[in-house]
């Protein structure tokens, strides 16, 4: 004979609380004390109690979901900003529902009405430009809403992110003003990346104020690959002549041109200066330690989380957009350039 399943009155008679105050860490976490939802979550845990959330949400209670879609969990571009971001809103009572779209925004469409249908209770997306489609839909059913991992006042949600344009101006003036003047990058497709388009537009604004640009045929572009980087700047250094600095989109492209440099025995940063952009885990343990911009991505995770959470518990609330500033780390991998 099968054991009758437990029941939200079962949770609230093990964890010695009322069973208003169990659906109510449910459904509102922020209005129950800490100690009490940990009483409630291991009265849960004994029991093996699944909530039904089908029934929750077909009478308007909140599903206790927050939805986050990303372009990408391949490589360690969004992977702090993910993994702070989960364990945040999971403090606040929340749990999260992940997704990527591979760069493809209308894939990113689709995904949100999966999201949507799941009734999810806030959504975060990753930049600030989407299919109209995509704003639409998130407008019309009246959800919380971020955008993470860009800046933007004239986005139709509130942003939590730092200026990409700035993050390559950063960059870029710091190698200009080094002395370089053989300047080749390496950049992402830019098509559906608005981070990585800001980030270009600064590189190649700054370099226009010192009177510099990128050399024709040392543009480089590949997907986010250290294995793609790496090729392309190995076919790069395989001609006759070449570049004193890269500037690199980010960090994970920085380190396929490491691995290419220290394949070919070229010296970093003796003959190349190699730049990049986001400060991920393992850049500064390089050796040499790679020189970048620091995108806190940990710190975008935890406000985001807190905002959303928070929009979600009251809704009238006014969020408004965030810059998160980017910091220039000048590591080992630069040096002066050839006057």
């Amino acid at each position: 004979m099968k054991e009758k399943k437990a029941d939200i009155i079962a949770v609230a008679k093990a964890a010695r609380v009322s069973p208003s105050t169990v659906s109510r860490s449910f459904n509102h976490p922020d209005l129950v004390k800490a100690s009490t939802r940990r009483k409630i979550d291991r009265a849960v845990r004994k029991l093996g109690y699944i909530r039904n959330r089908a029934a929750q949400t077909i009478h308007g209670i909140r599903s206790g979901t927050i939805g986050l879609i990303v372009p990408t969990i391949d490589h360690a571009i969004f992977a702090e900003l993910i993994q702070s971001f989960s364990e945040s809103i999971e403090e606040l009572g929340f749990t999260l529902l992940l997704a990527s779209h591979g760069y493809d925004l209308q894939r990113e469409y689709l995904l949100c009405r999966k999201m949507l249908e799941h009734r999810v209770d806030g959504m975060a997306l990753i930049g600030t430009s989407h299919e109209a489609e995509t704003f639409g839909l998130l407008e019309r059913q009246a959800i919380p809403t971020l955008l993470l991992w860009n800046y933007s006042e004239g986005a139709p949600f509130p942003s939590i992110g730092p200026d990409n344009f700035e993050a390559g101006r950063l960059v870029a003036d710091h190698v200009a003003r080094l002395g370089h003047r053989r300047l080749a990058g390496l950049f992402p497709p830019l098509t559906g990346n608005d981070r990585a388009a800001g980030r270009r537009a600064g590189v190649e604004a700054a370099l226009a104020a010192h009177g510099l640009q990128i050399a024709e045929g040392w543009d480089l572009e590949t997907p986010y690959s250290v294995g793609a980087a790496k090729e392309a700047v190995l076919d790069l250094l395989g001609r006759p002549d070449r570049p004193t600095a890269l500037i690199c989109g980010n960090d994970v492209l920085a380190w396929g041109a490491l691995h290419a440099l220290g394949r070919a025995g070229v010296a970093v940063p003796g003959e190349v200066t190699v730049t990049g952009i986001g400060d991920f885990k393992g850049s500064k343990d390089f050796e040499p330690a790679l020189t970048t911009v620091r995108i806190p991505a940990r710190q975008i995770g935890a406000r985001a989380a807190a905002t959303i959470a928070r929009r979600v518990t009251d809704p009238a609330t006014e969020v408004p957009s965030e810059l998160v500033v980017p910091e220039l780390l000048v590591r080992q991998t630069c040096a002066p350039g050839i006057r």
